[in-house]
């Protein structure tokens, strides 16, 4: 099973990069072109959170939940440096790392080009994705590294929890905005579409398939079935989110790119702080890794549903969310293959 895992991973590693960009422009293209596909998808939300892309979060998640084996997340506690370094970065170092860097490139270096208003509000765009670190998409960028699933699962539902302690007051502090006003229900729902719902399906399907099949069945397998459906559901969930905001990305190109420019070094330079931070700690690769990544990424959907829950969907803090989205997919997908080809040595 492990020899088809890599199989699997190295062949869709090879054309991951150029699937996603065509998905990309797809997602583009139909919202452009075929804007009646969009509006019906958005019919089908709740507290500003789309029901679709939950549906095929689920997907990406689901066949990951299934390889967590909660005997072994008992064992998690054993080695907790992986869970002090995820929630050092993510809560005390990455928020204010994300407010320096747009501060002085949208107030400083851009100020050419961007005005005081619209800096103000990129911004306020950039703080609520860095004060959201990943919770949903982690799965997959775990899976590509060969990450822990159980010691992932822990890592991400610890966050799930501080954000919703956190997730608020960071935003608050760093916008000094009192009246932003973050729906709960949008954070509560999300927690419970991205994380709760597909790891209940994915131990419920394990436990039922373990008991009627036998565990060498399962991992031989049952498993090998969902090989290629978290990247299904990656794709098809790109295609959905930029037909959402096909008009918005071609409406605003020169922006676009500026936006990207401190998201993208953010998003570097949190990596190589887990990163770094795991292996000077001397922890195995498959912990290091995920917790590079989850510092890394962003709870992308829960910062796009809040910028259009409190700004408006055609608002400059929702397109520099969007941004987010544009740049984080293949910008993993590079820190995916560092880690790969990284060791401590090259690291350190």
């Amino acid at each position: 099973m492990k020899n088809a895992d890599a199989a699997g991973i190295g062949f869709f590693e090879k054309f991951l990069t150029l699937w996603v960009i065509l998905c990309m422009i797809a997602g583009v293209l139909i919202g452009q072109f075929l804007p009646e596909v969009p509006a019906f998808l958005g019919r089908f939300e709740y507290a500003r959170v789309s029901l679709p892309i939950a549906v095929l979060i689920w997907l990406m998640i689901y066949p990951m939940m299934m390889k967590v084996d909660f005997e072994s997340i008992r064992n998690v506690g054993k080695n907790p440096k992986g869970l002090f370094v995820t929630w050092v970065v993510n809560w005390l170092i990455k928020p204010f790392t994300m407010y320096g860097l747009a501060v002085l490139f949208f107030s400083v270096i851009f100020r050419r080009w961007i005005t005081p208003e619209l800096a103000r509000d990129y911004l306020a765009g950039a703080v609520l994705l860095g004060a959201a670190p990943c919770t949903a998409m982690v799965f997959v960028w775990s899976h590509l590294t060969r990450g822990n699933p159980a010691y992932t699962v822990v890592q991400v539902a610890t966050n799930d929890l501080i954000i919703l302690i956190a997730f608020v007051p960071i935003v608050k502090f760093l916008l000094g905005l009192s009246d932003v006003s973050v729906p709960w229900s949008t954070l509560a729902l999300s927690v419970l579409l991205f994380v709760v719902i597909p790891l209940a399906g994915g131990v419920l399907t394990r436990h039922a398939v373990i008991k009627h099949r036998g565990l060498a069945y399962f991992e031989s397998q049952f498993l090998a079935k969902f090989r290629h459906v978290t990247v299904v559901g990656l794709l098809l969930t790109l295609v959905i989110i930029f037909s959402f905001q096909g008009k918005v990305i071609l409406n605003n190109p020169f922006h676009i790119a500026l936006i990207a420019v401190p998201l993208v070094i953010n998003t570097f330079l949190i990596f190589f702080i887990s990163y770094r931070a795991c292996l000077q700690l001397k922890l195995p690769h498959d912990v290091a890794a995920p917790a590079g990544m989850i510092g890394a990424s962003n709870f992308f959907e829960l910062a796009v549903a809040v910028a259009i829950a409190v700004f408006g969907a055609a608002s400059p803090v929702a397109l520099a969310t969007i941004v987010g989205v544009l740049v984080e997919v293949p910008v993993m997908l590079i820190l995916v293959r560092i880690a790969n080809k990284s060791t401590q040595k090259d690291i350190l």
